[in-house]
């Protein structure tokens, strides 16, 4: 992969209208062939693959906010990367941060949407779908093929199996097993959240009536 040249706007803001900033670039990146980089995107410390899309606004590799730290309102410097694979999308003002000691990585072929947070040190499988507004906090391992909806959110350091599906708004809060479709808040397996929401229901209707 060629390193990447910093400000000009070049073949890799096709698209953006010409009031748009033009893409940044800072040290430490590399960009694959035949990506697609939006206008106002700014990268750093990053290894970007082939027919990469990042669309307006996204950052890619600022510092992690969970560092260790020194004193008050000071982080530690941070020494990973990002690594987006061949084919990956994101979406604008999407925010990917660079690892902490090891790198962040977002496989092949996955696809995340606007408005997404990715913290430091998170793995992320192959053609995965990522939908608007999930959060995902540091050192998440998600397998590939897993499917999140809407405004997600994921805690630190939970292992999710290949192939696993999350409803939207659903808040994750412990390991979810390969394959399973989970829900609500805490998440739970699917069928246990809809009999626990059936269940809130009719006591809260059961109520109302006692005191009708």
């Amino acid at each position: 992969m060629a390193p990447a040249r910093s400000s000009a706007p070049g073949p890799r803001s096709v698209g953006a209208p010409r009031s748009a900033p033009a893409p940044s670039s800072d040290r430490g990146v590399a960009i694959g062939r035949d990506c697609v980089i939006s206008g106002g995107v700014k990268i750093g410390f990053a290894l970007i693959g082939d027919r990469v899309k990042l669309w307006a606004g996204a950052v890619i590799g600022e510092a992690g906010f969970g560092s260790p730290q020194a004193r008050a309102g000071d982080r530690r410097a941070q020494l990973g990367r990002v690594i987006l694979q061949d084919g990956v999308t994101i979406g604008a003002l999407t925010c990917i941060d660079r690892g902490a000691f090891e790198d962040t990585v977002i496989g092949e072929d996955t696809k995340i949407d606007n408005l997404v947070q990715i913290a430091h040190n998170v793995v992320i499988g192959r053609s995965c779908v990522i939908a608007a507004q999930t959060g995902i906090a540091g050192s998440v391992t998600i397998g590939d093929g897993c499917m999140f909806g809407g405004r997600v959110g994921i805690r630190d350091h939970v292992t999710i199996g290949p192939g696993a599906q999350l409803a939207a708004a659903a808040g994750v809060l412990c390991d979810i097993p390969a394959g399973e479709a989970w829900g609500g808040i805490p998440a739970r397996p699917v069928r246990q959240w809809l009999r626990d929401t059936a269940w809130t229901t009719r006591m809260s209707s059961k109520r109302g009536g006692d005191k009708g």
